[in-house]
């Protein structure tokens, strides 16, 4: 009897055993959990009334910012280089994203009304 207990002990410990454990598969260690994943920092900036709001916008480098059309006439988002970031013309609730990637000041405009202008500082 004592020699049939232990059979069963061995058998149930042996079902007990993880099945990723027999291909060499282990687990991570208690305490040290995934990292969560990080989100693209993000930053909104309205057209509207003839302007940009906020008309100065400052953000980290990485973050995205999204230009969203809220006039009811077309607009564009040019940087005042012209070369960093150029959108295309945006009607009435279409949008426009760009990240910044290294820091500075970012002047820029619609070119479809040059009074309009707004800045985006990336720290």
């Amino acid at each position: 009897m004592r020699l049939m207990s232990l059979a069963v002990v061995i058998a149930a410990l042996t079902l007990a055993a993880p099945a990723h454990a027999a291909y060499g598969y282990r687990a991570k260690p208690a305490g040290h959990p995934a990292a969560p994943p990080v989100a693209p920092a993000a930053a909104k900036v309205t057209i509207g009334n003839f302007t940009f709001g906020p008309q100065t916008l400052t953000v980290k480098v990485g973050t995205t910012v999204t230009w969203t059309n809220d006039d009811d006439i077309p607009h564009t988002v040019v940087a005042d280089d012209r070369t960093a970031f150029k959108s295309k013309v945006l009607d009435t609730g279409q949008s426009f994203s760009f990240t910044f990637a290294k820091p500075g000041a970012f002047g820029y405009f619609c070119s479809l009304h040059p009074h309009m202008t707004g800045k985006v500082v990336v720290q």
